[in-house]
C-alpha cells in the first residue's frame, strides 16, 4: 500500500513539472525541446526549470517502480536549490501554484528548499559545472565574532575602504612584474607577507610550479638542500610568465592557509554567487560594512588536500585579484586556524586585529601568516613573567623571516626563528608599512664555525632574557646559559660578570671575544673569519608616481608602479676585542642617540650609503655596510 501510494506521488510530480504556464501551442516531448526561435528568455527559463524538476522525478521513479517510458533530459546542470532526497525518502508535494515556478517548493523529510527565481535559474544555466563555487554560508553569529576580531566595534569608513579595495594583483610594470601592487595603506602586512611566499616560488621552485602539493613541506625540504650548493636563482624579472605567476600566487596561498590550518585543512573564503568570467560586474556596488552585510555575501570551502585547494584558488583566482582580494584571504587564514585558537594565541585578544586608527595589520595578522599563530611578539618561544603569566612568541622555524626597524630603535628583539627562515626573504616592517627584502642565494645565511658559535650562544643568552629584549639575565640564567653553551670563565672573571647581580649582553660579549674558542669563547688566533659579500633585493609594493624613473615634472603622464632596489652588502669579518672596545668608545664619545643604539656601526666608508633599511639590515649582519645606484629605498 505505502509503495503504490508513493508512486501515485512521484507521477503526480512528474505531471507538475511538465505543467507551467499555459503554453501557446501544445507542449512537445522534452526529448525534442522546442526551438529557441520566437521563444521569450522567461519562457525559455521556465520550460529549462520544468525539465530540471521533471528529470529529478524520473530518477526517483525509476528507483522504486519500473521505468517509464520518456526520454532522458538534455544534459544541464540542474540548479543549486533542487535537492533530489535519497531513495529511503519519499518526496512530498507541498503545493501546486499556478501563478509561476518560483513559488513551487520540494519538500524532504528535514529540508524544505524554495526553487531559485527566474532570473537566478537562467544565469546558472549559462555556465559549466564548477564554473560557480557554492560552499557554505557562515552562521551569523560566527561572522559577527569574525567581524568584530578583525574590525573591532567602532571601525571607520576609511579602515574599511581600505580593506574591500584592495586586490591580490602583480604589478603590469616589466621591471617589477613578480611584485604585488599595493594602493591601499592597511592590508600591507598581508600583501608583503603574501608578497614573500610568491618570490619563495618564483626564485627557488619556478620549474616545479606545475606541481599542484609543491607546498607540501617535504618536496620543499629536498629543493631547500639543492639550492643550498652554489646555484641561485635569477633576477630576470620581466621574463615571468603570467601563467607562472599566477600559479606561484596560488601555491604561496595554499601554503601559508595550511600553515594556519595546522598542516591538516585549509578554509577558503569567497563571495558566492559569483561566476568567474564576471567578477568585477558582481562586486560592482557591493558594500561590505558590517558583520549582517558580511555574512550575507561570504561563503567557505574547507579542503584536506593540496591538490584540491590549489585546483579551487586556481580556477577562483579572478576573486582574489578583485577588489576584496585581500580582505577574503585575511578572512580564510584566520578561518583556517579557527577563531577560538586565534584568541587563544594573542596576549589581549579584546583588541582588533585591524588597529585603529589608519587600518593596519597587525604584527599578529603578519606572524599568523608566517608561522601559522597570531602571536603578538617576535622572539622565539615563550616569554615566562611568573605567577602562571606568559608572553608568546613565534614557536618555531619558518620559511620567510621577518625583520623591523624597532629592533634597531632597541624597542623590540627579533629572534633567531625569524631572522635566520629557512628562505632568504624577510618581511620588513617600519613604524607604518611592510614591505620585502630578499637574495637570490640562500647562501647568505650560511655561516662559518664562530658565525654558528655565536648563534648558538646567542639564543641560548635570549632564552633566560625576561625583560622583552633588553640585554639582559639573572645570574641564574646565566649559569644555565654557561652550561647549554660549554663556556668556561676563569673564576676571577666570572665572579667579575656577576658581581652586578645581572648580566649584560655587552660586557658578556666582550668577555667571549677574549676567551679562547677551545673554552667556548669567541677568540680566534688563526684569523680565519673572513668579508662576506652578496647582494641583497628591496621591494616596496606601494604604487608611486614616477617619471623616467624620477618624479613627475610635468609634460608627460607619470605612471604609478612599485619600486624595487638592488643593495650591495659588504659584512665585514668579527670584531678583535680591540675593534670592539674602540667602537664602544668612540660611540659613547660622540652622545649620538643613533650612534649609541647601533653600537655595532661600521666604521664610515665613502662606498657606504645610509638608510632606515639599512638599519633593519644591520640587525641581521651587524655592522653590514651597504650601497645601491638610483632612489634611496624607501620602507614607508
Amino acid at each position: 500500500m505505502g509503495d503504490r501510494d508513493e508512486e501515485e506521488e512521484l507521477q503526480m510530480a512528474l505531471r507538475m513539472s511538465l505543467h507551467g504556464s499555459p503554453p501557446a501551442q501544445p507542449e512537445p516531448k522534452r526529448s525534442k525541446p522546442p526551438s529557441p526561435a520566437g521563444e521569450s528568455p522567461e519562457a525559455e527559463a521556465r520550460r529549462k526549470q520544468r525539465e530540471l524538476m521533471a528529470a529529478a522525478a524520473e530518477k526517483r521513479l525509476r528507483a522504486v517502480a519500473p521505468p517509464v517510458a520518456v526520454a532522458p533530459p538534455a544534459a544541464v546542470a540542474p540548479p543549486a536549490a533542487v535537492v533530489v532526497p535519497p531513495p529511503s525518502q519519499p518526496t512530498a508535494v507541498v503545493a501546486e501554484q499556478t501563478s509561476s515556478p518560483e513559488d513551487v517548493k520540494v519538500e524532504s523529510e528535514s529540508t524544505v528548499v524554495p526553487m531559485e527565481d527566474v532570473k537566478e535559474a537562467e544565469v546558472e544555466l549559462e555556465v559549466d559545472v564548477g564554473e560557480e563555487e557554492k560552499g557554505e554560508e557562515l552562521h551569523p553569529e560566527l561572522a559577527e565574532k569574525l567581524w568584530l576580531m578583525v574590525f573591532g566595534s567602532g571601525v571607520s569608513k576609511a579602515v574599511l575602504a581600505q580593506w574591500s579595495n584592495q586586490g591580490i594583483r602583480f604589478s603590469s610594470d616589466p621591471e617589477t612584474a613578480m611584485g604585488l601592487v599595493q594602493h591601499e595603506g592597511g592590508p600591507c602586512g598581508v600583501l608583503a607577507t603574501v608578497q614573500a611566499y610568491v618570490l619563495k616560488y618564483l626564485l627557488f621552485f619556478s620549474d616545479n610550479l606545475g606541481n599542484p602539493e609543491v607546498s607540501d613541506p617535504s618536496f620543499a625540504l629536498g629543493q631547500r638542500r639543492f639550492y643550498q650548493s652554489s646555484f641561485a636563482a635569477r633576477d630576470d624579472f620581466s621574463s615571468l610568465t603570467e601563467d607562472g605567476k599566477t600559479r606561484a600566487l596560488v601555491h604561496a596561498m595554499v601554503e601559508i592557509l595550511f600553515l594556519c590550518g595546522t598542516g591538516k585543512r585549509a578554509v577558503v573564503a569567497f563571495i558566492g554567487g559569483v561566476i568567474r568570467e564576471k567578477v568585477d560586474a558582481a562586486l560592482e556596488g557591493l558594500s561590505v560594512e558590517s558583520a549582517i552585510d558580511f555574512q550575507k555575501v561570504l561563503r567557505i570551502s574547507t579542503f584536506t588536500s593540496r591538490k584540491d585547494a590549489f585546483t579551487m584558488l586556481l580556477a577562483n583566482i579572478p576573486l582574489f585579484q578583485s577588489r576584496l582580494g585581500a580582505m577574503l584571504f585575511l578572512i580564510s587564514s584566520l578561518l583556517s586556524r579557527g577563531l577560538d585558537c586565534i584568541q587563544a594565541d594573542r596576549d589581549d585578544p579584546s583588541q582588533p586585529l585591524v588597529t585603529a586608527p589608519f587600518g593596519h595589520a597587525s604584527q599578529e595578522i603578519v606572524n599568523l601568516l608566517l608561522c601559522g599563530e597570531a602571536v603578538p611578539n617576535v622572539f622565539d618561544g615563550k616569554m615566562d613573567l611568573g605567577g602562571g603569566m606568559s608572553l608568546k612568541g613565534i614557536p618555531n622555524d619558518v620559511e620567510v623571516g621577518f625583520l623591523t626597524l624597532l629592533e634597531s630603535l632597541n624597542l623590540c628583539k627579533v629572534g633567531q626563528y625569524l631572522k635566520c627562515p629557512k628562505w632568504p626573504i624577510w618581511v620588513v616592517g617600519s613604524e607604518s608599512h611592510y614591505t620585502v627584502l630578499f637574495a637570490l642565494n640562500p647562501n647568505v645565511q650560511e655561516e662559518n664555525e664562530l658565525e654558528e658559535r655565536e648563534s648558538k650562544i646567542r639564543r641560548a643568552f635570549d632564552a633566560q632574557d625576561q625583560s622583552g629584549g633588553g640585554g639582559f639575565i639573572a645570574v641564574e640564567g646565566f649559569q644555565q646559559v654557561l652550561r647549554d653553551t660549554d663556556i668556561t670563565f676563569p673564576s676571577d672573571k666570572l665572579d667579575d660578570l656577576c658581581n652586578a647581580g645581572v648580566i649584560v649582553w655587552s660586557e658578556f660579549w666582550q668577555a667571549l671575544l677574549q676567551l679562547d674558542k677551545r673554552a667556548g669563547g669567541m677568540k680566534d688566533p688563526t684569523g680565519l673569519m673572513g668579508k662576506k659579500q652578496f647582494t641583497i633585493y628591496h621591494f616596496n609594493g606601494i604604487a608611486k608616481s614616477v617619471l623616467n624613473g624620477s618624479g613627475n615634472t610635468g609634460g608627460s603622464t607619470p605612471i604609478q608602479r612599485p619600486r624595487i632596489c638592488k643593495l650591495n652588502v659588504s659584512v665585514p669579518p668579527r670584531w678583535t676585542q680591540d675593534e670592539y672596545l674602540a667602537d664602544v668608545v668612540s660611540s659613547s664619545a660622540s652622545g649620538s642617540k643613533n650612534d649609541s643604539v647601533l653600537s655595532l656601526a661600521p666604521p664610515v666608508q665613502t662606498a657606504c650609503q645610509h638608510a632606515p633599511l639599512v638599519d633593519c639590515i644591520r640587525t641581521r649582519w651587524p655592522r653590514a655596510a651597504c650601497s645601491w645606484s638610483g632612489d634611496v629605498p624607501s620602507i614607508v
